[in-house]
């Protein structure tokens, strides 16, 4: 076996290319393992957990080359396929290369006719806020996909926006709908009566999913961003999302999803939208407050369609008791879904450990580790820093799911399966591979519907066949996890 780590100052190429590159490559005979990675502080430390040695050289600013092969052969094989990949972009099999795109925002705005267009921005977040200044010196609305964009250049872009008409969307905008378009991660949904403001990416999709399950379409969503409710940026675009919405006649009830905001900043805008013509509901997660389901339910009330029953899977349960620990894990992809399931959760298990914890003190370290009842959110801006969102590269969640699943504290795993347009074509083969060398009951959120480009049921089949329990409803999946944990005393359960 030979190992290869190579530093390539200033070279680049986005996160999703080099996770494509990178999968590619692994693909080679004789390749053990193959990482093509920007540099980042968290990038570094996952290679050096796959045994590679990174030279104390490397920042930011390098492309990093970690290859693991059989032999020499394998290995030069490996690093040719790696540059033609990396080379390929914008050329065509017949050796001819299509236009350069534009390289600014600016530029792509000169060569766009009309001025209604919207503008997204998706480059490292250090960069946003220039871009979407850009857009909006030019008049027109911008969708920030980028994450990691310093809070002060929210709200200064905001603020901005506010000021011209226009509405700034983001940053870490992961989900729209607008004109009928779903961006980002949207999930096919049927056009429909009821409009959409989220400060919340994952828990804009859990209600886009719920509603189309019940036969409800959704005519526009507008993602402001999860910090939109905070005290610094004080409800800024939500105001301008609700304003448009309420002008908007195809509109006959507007919804407002968010992760925990400010609560002044979360009653300012209640009291604001009373003035509105068109009713508003809101699902803002909080202790005491609905959950998204609960919150998705009233509005079914409020326009007279029956409440369906969410749907839940099963597979056929094990043979005999499986030992497992005491404690609840959960591995998230949706940084709402999260924070829904540890405000269910704590009530009943008290305090839980997060990288995105419902107090401060509750806060995991690095390692992510703690022998205590735990949720992750692999969303979460620190852990996507020169990486693709795990909604596209799953790698990461998967090695902590080996690694919660080899603790014996570990009693249940509760995860989420999030699809939608710009999600992974097909996230259940992977995490369905895995699933088969845990033990513990494994209850799964999968957020999507019937015509999302992953199939729904396709995706929840391959999960059931590999022992997991699916729910469309996060809260009722928590809920149920809850009840797993709970229902044998001691440390012997069955899987469902």
């Amino acid at each position: 076996m030979t190992r290869h780590v190579e530093l390539r100052p200033g070279a680049y190429a986005d996160s999703v290319t080099l996770l494509q590159v990178s999968r590619d490559v692994q693909r080679l005979p004789g390749v053990l393992a193959a990482q093509v990675a920007m540099g980042t502080a968290l990038n570094l430390d996952v290679l050096a957990q796959m045994g590679f040695d990174i030279p104390a050289s490397a920042t930011t600013n390098d492309l990093v080359l970690a290859v693991r092969a059989q032999d020499q052969e394998a290995l030069a094989s490996a690093l040719s396929g790696i540059d033609r990949l990396l080379a390929a972009p914008g050329g065509r099999p017949d050796g001819g290369h299509d236009l350069a795109p534009p390289r600014t925002t600016a530029s792509a705005l000169a060569s766009v006719g009309g001025d209604d267009a919207l503008v997204l921005v998706s480059v490292p977040g250090e960069y946003a806020a220039l871009e979407a200044m850009d857009a909006l010196d030019a008049g027109r609305d911008v969708m920030i996909f980028s994450d990691n964009v310093p809070l002060e250049q929210e709200v200064t872009l905001k603020q901005v926006a506010a000021e011209r008409g226009l509405l700034v969307m983001g940053p870490d905008c992961g989900t729209a709908v607008v004109g009928g378009v779903g961006l980002g991660f949207a999930n096919a949904v049927s056009p429909g009566r009821v409009g959409i403001v989220a400060a919340s990416g994952t828990g804009c999709q859990q209600v886009l999913c719920l509603l189309d399950h019940a036969g409800v379409g959704v005519s526009t969503a507008y993602g402001v961003g999860g910090r939109d409710l905070s005290a610094a940026v004080a409800g800024r675009s939500t105001r301008t999302a609700l304003a448009r919405l309420d002008a908007d006649p195809g509109v006959e009830l507007i919804l407002v999803v968010s992760k925990p905001p400010a609560a002044s900043v979360a009653a300012d805008v209640r009291a604001w939208a009373e003035d509105l013509a068109t009713p508003v509901e809101f699902a803002i997660l909080g202790a005491g407050l609905p959950d998204l389901t609960a919150a998705t339910e009233a509005v079914l009330d409020r326009l007279g369609v029956s409440v369906p029953d969410w749907p839940v899977r099963r597979g056929p349960a094990v043979v005999g008791p499986v030992e497992t620990g005491p404690l609840l894990r959960g591995l998230f992809v949706g940084g709402t879904l999260c924070d829904e399931a540890m405000l269910i959760a704590s009530a009943s298990l008290g305090p839980i450990r997060s990288n995105i914890p419902l107090a401060a003190e509750l806060a995991l370290g690095n390692d992510l580790r703690a022998d205590d009842h735990l949720m992750i959110d692999f969303g979460d801006d620190a852990l996507t820093a020169g990486r693709a969102h795990p909604m596209i590269d799953s790698t990461l969640r998967l090695e902590h799911l080996a690694r919660v699943a080899s603790d014996p504290l570990t009693g249940v795993i509760l995860m989420d399966v999030v699809l939608g347009h710009g999600a992974e074509a097909d996230p259940a083969t992977a995490l369905a591979a895995a699933l088969h060398a845990v033990s513990q009951p494994v209850v799964i959120t999968v957020v999507g519907t019937d015509l999302d480009p992953q199939g729904r049921e396709d995706q929840v089949a391959a999960l059931v066949a590999a022992g997991a329990e699916v729910h469309l409803s996060n809260a009722a999946a928590t809920r149920r996890a809850l009840e797993i944990l709970h229902s044998t005393p001691g440390s012997t359960r069955t899987r469902p």
